[in-house]
């Protein structure tokens, strides 16, 4: 039985969604995809998981990617500094928490472009983290780990002082004494060039 204290009772999903998409040529987060472009897909599947709230950190392109999305049921957060890389966008979305609901203890950060998440593997996280009282859940796939990944509210202060391009996947790596991981085999499938999007096709 985990320790109760260790437990993440409120736990927050945050969509990173700011980038340019550069080798792709035009926003990735409005490819279509089963009907809906991916963004859209990635909020539905945050909306139908057990994570609340739903915050949506956009950059590049915002005013047109919000007009394209059904906005109903989140947050969207503007990271003005998107062009610095992925750390500003975290940093967006985890200082966006506290505004929204103090009781947060947790909070799963995810991409659009995995098009293959779905509302049980969040959930997955948030059942495996109370199961083990770990403060860091992440996806493994292949021989690697990373989003979606869930942190609790200790490692905030470090998802929020990243720098330039680091991901989250460098605090995972420091502390894996107090990391745990759930498969996600198609968890290696994202969409970062035209090849990936045909080949997903």
């Amino acid at each position: 039985m985990t320790d109760l204290v260790n437990t993440v009772k409120n736990c927050a999903v945050i969509i990173l969604a700011a980038g340019k998409s550069s080798r792709l040529g035009k926003p990735k987060q409005l490819l279509i995809y089963q009907g809906k472009t991916f963004l859209q897909h990635a909020i539905d599947t945050a909306n139908q998981s057990k994570a609340q709230p739903v915050i949506v950190v956009l950059g590049s392109n915002a005013d047109l990617i919000l007009s394209e999305i059904d906005s109903s049921g989140i947050h969207v957060v503007i990271n003005d500094d998107w062009e610095t890389g992925m750390a500003s966008t975290i940093r967006c979305g985890i200082q966006s928490i506290p505004k929204l609901d103090s009781n947060v203890d947790g909070a799963i950060l995810m991409v659009c472009d995995q098009p293959f998440v779905t509302p049980d593997l969040l959930n997955s996280l948030i059942e495996k983290q109370k199961e083990t009282g770990k403060s860091i859940i992440a996806s493994q796939y292949g021989d690697t780990i990373g989003t979606p990944a869930l942190f609790q509210k200790q490692f905030f202060e470090k998802l929020i002082a990243l720098e330039g391009d680091s991901g989250a996947k460098r605090i995972m790596m420091q502390h894996s004494d107090l990391l745990a991981t759930i498969s996600f085999p198609k968890g290696s499938i994202d969409i970062d060039t035209i090849g990936d999007y045909e080949a997903l096709r």
